[in-house]
């Protein structure tokens, strides 16, 4: 099922024993574009404020009463290694969390630990809360933070950028949760376009720069504008993605 990634923000994440807080924010890998981590605020049950939770362990997803479960007790949360929620989460970071997870590392085939890749290389990835449990300080020594690690709430709003001019902003992100890929970006072309979003496949997309807030997109306006239309209010179905995938030139999922 495809689902507007801002929507999970503020769900309820229910544990194996009990509520274990909200989604506060997602995560995700700019080169594979599949969800990393979801934030979750722990409103104060235990001493860490905000804690990475891997998508592998994501249960059903209550969208009535606004809920997802997790397939973890509530203790093995509050002993897991802690981050620093003021400093980009570095690879080391994440490691870390693998392992006491016994979480795979390549479950979502992202870069972890794969070294540089061509993307806009500043920090990606910052809180603005306390210290999460207790972190050794000598991993913040091997990583500033990792470079491919991306949040949707600071991605939401990036100008959009086609190869001649500017069409809009990135308004949202369709996430198909059998698997926490982001198929879509959601474009908002109000200002160029007056009335119309657009979808976008992330395999347009050439670069996201951090600095300036702007996502560039192997496309031209012209064919965005020939794109099939796009309603936000009606299913997605497999013949309209075999089309938008057609008129662009993008691999089918």
């Amino acid at each position: 099922m495809l689902r507007a990634g801002s929507t999970l923000k503020g769900y309820e994440v229910e544990s194996a024993d009990g509520t274990a807080g909200t989604v506060h924010d997602l995560l995700f890998d700019d080169i594979t574009w599949k969800l990393r981590w979801l934030v979750v605020d722990t409103g104060g049950w235990i001493d860490s404020n905000r804690v990475l939770i891997h998508p592998s362990v994501i249960g059903p997803i209550d969208d009535e009463a606004s809920a997802l479960q997790i397939k973890l007790p509530r203790a093995k949360i509050a002993e897991a290694p802690g981050i620093l929620l003021d400093r980009p989460v570095s690879l080391q970071q994440q490691k870390s969390l693998y392992d006491y997870y016994d979480w795979d590392a390549a479950w979502d085939g992202s870069t972890f630990g794969q070294g540089t890749m061509f993307r806009d290389m500043a920090p990606v990835m910052h809180f603005d809360s306390d210290m999460v449990g207790v972190a050794s300080s000598e991993a913040f020594h091997v990583q500033d933070g990792d470079p491919h690690l991306r949040s949707l709430s600071e991605v939401i709003g990036y100008h959009i950028h086609a190869n001649d001019g500017d069409i809009g902003h990135a308004e949202d992100v369709l996430i198909d949760d059998n698997g926490w890929l982001i198929n879509y970006l959601i474009i908002d072309t109000s200002n160029w376009w007056v009335g119309h979003q657009v979808l976008l496949s992330p395999y347009s997309v050439t670069n996201i720069e951090f600095t300036s807030g702007k996502i560039r997109v192997n496309t031209t306006r012209d064919k965005i504008r020939s794109s099939p239309t796009w309603n936000p209010e009606l299913l997605i179905d497999d013949a309209y993605q075999a089309h938008l995938h057609d008129h662009y030139g993008w691999p089918r999922y």
